[in-house]
């Protein structure tokens, strides 16, 4: 498999909560993992800079992918959330169907925010980072072609009785418009994260020997592959019950969104919700944090 490693690009902040914009300093922000350098500057007294991540249409809405917000001491999720509502009216209508994560994690919306905290806003997903290994089973982001048969015979052993593959494609339609490709985007820390515990949870749950989880980002063609599940087990039906589950799930909580472009425009396509207990801390701004 290819390596491919990621650094997030800190942007020019707009519109913080006091009204004032921040310029960052240079070389705010290196990531890798789940590895943060501090990114903020001196605040004023009784404030503190929080780091907001905005992904798939939240990006084009607020027209950046990242900004830095004075939030007073003491904020917490539901107090960002009210932000974007009050800042951008189209943010009221998204945000039933928000999950929202701190530090990669997710959250409830009673969380307290403190200084250097870093904020997703997740809309629903639609589905750098090195290739990292459960055991053989490969779980990966990368930005070229993923190499099915690499992963596969990677992850066979003799002792398997079955391999089940799934590939989803780029197909050239999207409900009767002809698609011209796809530009796929993540939330590259926390999906790998997310696509390691689907992993890991399918194999104690099915009991299956491993599992490989690929997704490809940015710009793909018609006809090639966007995500690779493999599964391997010593019975098929283990196997396919695996496989299922994991594309099921990665569909509705891993955070990947996809943009599909036709002849005469483009949109984020519409994902999959988020299950409850995730979707609750965005869209009911309640109290109740999310279980995972």
């Amino acid at each position: 498999m290819h390596d491919y490693r990621s650094h997030l690009n800190a942007r020019q902040p707009a519109s913080p909560l006091h009204g004032s914009t921040r310029p960052l300093a240079s070389g705010l922000l290196h990531c890798c993992g789940s590895h943060f350098s501090p990114f903020w500057a001196e605040s004023s007294t009784g404030s503190m800079q929080i780091r907001v991540l905005l992904f798939g249409v939240l990006k084009s809405l607020v027209g950046q992918s990242s900004e830095i917000l004075d939030l007073p001491e003491g904020a917490r999720v539901d107090d960002l959330l009210a932000h974007y509502k009050d800042r951008f009216p189209q943010f009221e209508a998204i945000l039933p169907t928000l999950a929202v994560s701190v530090n990669q994690e997710y959250s409830g919306a009673d969380r307290t925010l403190a200084v250097g905290d870093e904020v997703g806003l997740l809309p629903p997903v639609s589905g750098g980072a090195p290739e990292a290994a459960s055991a053989r089973g490969a779980i990966a982001i990368v930005k070229e072609p993923i190499e099915t048969l690499v992963v596969l015979d990677r992850l066979k052993r003799p002792q398997d009785g079955a391999a089940v593959v799934f590939e989803g494609i780029v197909r050239d339609h999207t409900r009767g418009r002809r698609t011209l490709y796809l530009d796929y985007e993540a939330y590259e820390p926390m999906a790998i994260k997310q696509m390691h515990a689907l992993g890991e949870q399918a194999r104690d749950r099915f009991a299956v020997s491993d599992v490989s989880i690929v997704h490809r980002l940015g710009r793909l063609q018609i006809g090639e592959t966007s995500v690779l599940i493999v599964v391997a087990s010593e019975h098929r039906a283990a196997a396919f019950e695996a496989c299922r589950w994991v594309i099921d799930t990665l569909k509705k909580t891993v955070p990947i969104w996809k943009k599909e472009y036709f002849e005469d425009g483009a949109v984020w396509a519409d994902g999959e919700p988020f299950p409850e207990e995730t979707r609750q801390p965005g869209g009911t701004m309640g109290r109740n944090p999310a279980s995972k």
